[in-house]
């Protein structure tokens, strides 16, 4: 062949394979009720992300709606409230929305940095450990009693005589009490906490104490707070102890002991500073998406389809909009605790 064909024809294959280029990564779609896989997991393939990514909320790359994590298998009843949901969204939005389960809230934090779920349910530590990694905005606070967050109480043995800061008559601490002056009394005192993950019965009495420096003695975990009170009761196992409120007045716990309401009292009670669980939305969700969904989430709630789908997908009935600065005194206390937060996420 010629030398010129010759090239003419090298440089028509290289033209014609130039067609044929492998074209950039897709994001891949997400198909309803399925697995986010763990962070752990080994992928077999690299994913190049896409240089023209597709605009969240396209059926290419659709809104990630996320039930509660589960180790065990949700029902029936559970997925199909959960589209129900996710059907309303995209019937008021015009987003393509579709659901995933992962197996536990760590896992679940992760899907969200990972882009794999843009609206959760989180627990108050799974919300804060995706708070401070900058993947989570609060959007809704869960309300229960007509709360969105509840307090918690440091109870001791009367005859310990500790004074207490705290008027039974009224439910409330005195006016003029602070709380580095009820707790500095603690100092040197053995507490009974209920468990190493519970906010009222460790983790914010504790941020308290440390913030208020008071040092105690080691304590113990007795593992439920009727055990915290009925150890305070029986005496000989710790000075103090901090519950919920009011722990004390669990049922089996009053026909036990008729008198433990005088003979354990509070010495100073948190106030409602422990949220419930928050509805929160992924930060890559654009800020007018944000706030679309914020208003679509209420409504949802007032029609009777969704207030049942709520109910039966996330034991929700009563949600308040609120922001991160809502939850700013948990997360006080949590830091001041000193305890790792991811130790807390499970």
């Amino acid at each position: 062949m010629p030398f010129l064909l010759r090239k003419l024809f090298l440089l028509a294959t290289f033209i014609l394979a130039g067609c044929n280029l492998p074209r950039a990564g897709v994001i891949p779609v997400v198909t309803e009720t399925a697995t986010a896989p763990a962070a752990s997991t080994t992928p077999t393939d690299t994913v190049v992300p896409p240089t023209n990514p597709v605009e969240l909320g396209l059926a290419e790359n659709p809104l990630i709606l996320s039930m509660l994590p589960s180790t065990t298998a949700h029902t029936q009843a559970q997925i199909d409230a959960a589209k129900v949901i996710a059907s309303q969204i995209t019937e008021r939005t015009g987003y393509a929305v579709v659901t995933v389960i992962t197996d536990s809230y760590t896992a679940l934090v992760e899907a969200i940095e990972n882009g794999n779920a843009h609206i959760v349910l989180l627990d108050p530590y799974a919300y804060e450990l995706a708070y401070q990694r900058d993947a989570v905005r609060a959007a809704f606070a869960v309300v229960k009693d007509e709360t969105g967050k509840y307090g918690a109480q440091f109870i001791a043995p009367r005859e310990e005589g500790f004074k207490s800061y705290f008027n039974p008559i009224i439910e409330e601490n005195f006016p003029s009490a602070d709380a580095a002056t009820a707790l500095q009394q603690l100092t040197d005192k053995k507490p009974c906490w209920s468990d190493e993950t519970s906010a009222s019965g460790y983790v914010i009495p504790l941020g308290y104490l440390n913030s208020n420096q008071v040092v105690t003695r080691p304590a113990a975990f007795v593992e439920g707070h009727p055990t915290v009170v009925r150890s305070l009761y029986a005496g000989g196992i710790c000075d103090f102890g901090a519950t919920y409120i009011d722990a004390r007045k669990f049922p089996s716990l009053e026909d036990e002991f008729p008198d433990l309401v005088e003979q354990v009292i509070v010495i100073w009670r948190i106030p409602d500073i422990i949220p419930y669980e928050v509805l929160a939305f992924s930060t890559d969700m654009p800020q007018g998406m944000h706030e679309l969904i914020s208003n679509v989430i209420p409504a949802i709630l007032q029609t009777e389809a969704g207030k049942a789908a709520f109910k039966t997908a996330y034991d929700i009935e009563e949600l308040e909009a609120v922001n991160d600065g809502f939850y700013e005194d948990f997360r006080i206390y949590v830091k001041e605790s000193g305890v790792d937060l991811a130790t807390l996420v499970k």
